[in-house]
């Protein structure tokens, strides 16, 4: 947000955690985050890291410790669950932690990301669904099983 026309991560980017996310797939993306020749112009962030099954962990930890020789400019963070902080990765990564809480107010959070969601032209888009012509957006419902 300190930089308001810089787009936003892209998919190779961001690695989103799962207890089924695999060893191989944390390990395509540490590769591309620790060997590619990037010069520092990507961040990559894992979320909800600390999802990660005990075995994927210690082997993503293993791998880390191996390929951040060859890059010593790479741009990683690593996000968890405060709740979870003693699973394993938090664990393996608690010289690097720091604690984090939203700088900016929800207000311009939220007009951060509607600059970067809007579709410019919505003809024809199915960004005329949502409200403000937002290429996303979210639905929810009190109730369960109505469809949403």
């Amino acid at each position: 947000m300190n930089s308001p026309n810089e787009p936003l991560p892209t998919y190779d980017e961001v690695l989103l955690c799962t207890p089924q996310t695999t060893a191989e797939q944390v390990g395509l993306f540490l590769r591309r985050c620790l060997i590619t020749c990037n010069r520092g112009e990507k961040i990559y962030t894992m979320l909800y890291a600390d999802e990660l099954s005990y075995d994927v962990s210690r082997r993503v930890e293993e791998l880390f410790q191996h390929l951040r020789h060859y890059n010593s400019s790479y741009r990683l963070v690593i996000l968890c669950s405060c709740e979870r902080e003693h699973s394993y990765i938090p664990s393996a990564f608690s010289q690097y932690k720091v604690h984090m809480t939203p700088q900016r107010p929800l207000a311009e959070i939220q007009q951060y990301l509607q600059h970067h969601y809007r579709v410019a032209q919505p003809s024809g888009s199915a960004a005329s669904v949502f409200k403000g012509n937002m290429c996303v957006g979210i639905v929810s419902s009190k109730r369960a099983g109505v469809g949403k």
